[in-house]
């Protein structure tokens, strides 16, 4: 008896830092997936300069770091890396580059229009359940309208539902139509 618990008690010994490297190393994965999928983001955006900006993960919280030309890049980077998968949070210590820099009314709007744009697209080609290549996003003035085909209502709906719940959008309107079966 005194054998068999001795032996209990290095298994259990010997098994657990195993079980807790497995599980670091999980998390580490999984860190270091965020990091490349939000780099990639990043790099693919056309509105930013993605090697001026750095990314940093632990524990699925993204730190940008490095430097943007104004407070609407800072922000559209933000919004870029927040929605991938396993992100918990985003901390944003990028830096304006030029703080100093005056935009007019029009020019600010022209960026906020495309950074609605972006984020939306962004978030259409990455979810699974939509076909987002096959949606044309066009914003005007914070106004969004969708247009393209889709499969079913609920795909319409949830594509919507992501026009609907990015920052800055002032409405939607949907032109998406259902594709018929061709049976």
């Amino acid at each position: 008896m005194k054998r068999t618990l001795i032996s209990l008690a290095l298994v259990t010994g010997l098994s657990l830092p195993a079980m807790a490297a497995t599980n670091s190393w999980e998390k580490e994965a999984m860190d270091a997936w965020i990091d490349g999928k939000a780099e990639a983001t990043l790099l693919f955006n056309g509105n930013l300069n993605s090697f001026d900006i750095n990314t940093d993960v632990k524990m699925g919280t993204i730190t940008l770091t490095g430097k943007v030309d104004n407070e609407i890049e800072k922000e559209l980077a933000e919004e870029l890396v927040v929605s991938i998968e396993g992100v918990k949070d985003v901390q944003n210590n990028l830096t304006v580059f030029n703080p100093d820099m005056k935009q007019e009314s029009e020019q600010a709007s022209n960026f906020t229009d495309a950074k609605i744009n972006t984020v939306i697209t962004s978030r259409l080609i990455f979810e699974s359940e939509v076909s987002g290549l096959d949606i044309d996003v066009d914003v005007d003035d914070r106004k969004v309208t969708l247009n393209g085909k889709v499969d079913s209502d609920a795909e319409r709906d949830l594509i919507v539902a992501i026009a609907e719940n990015t920052n800055d959008v002032a409405s939607v309107t949907d032109n998406l139509e259902i594709e018929a079966d061709s049976e």
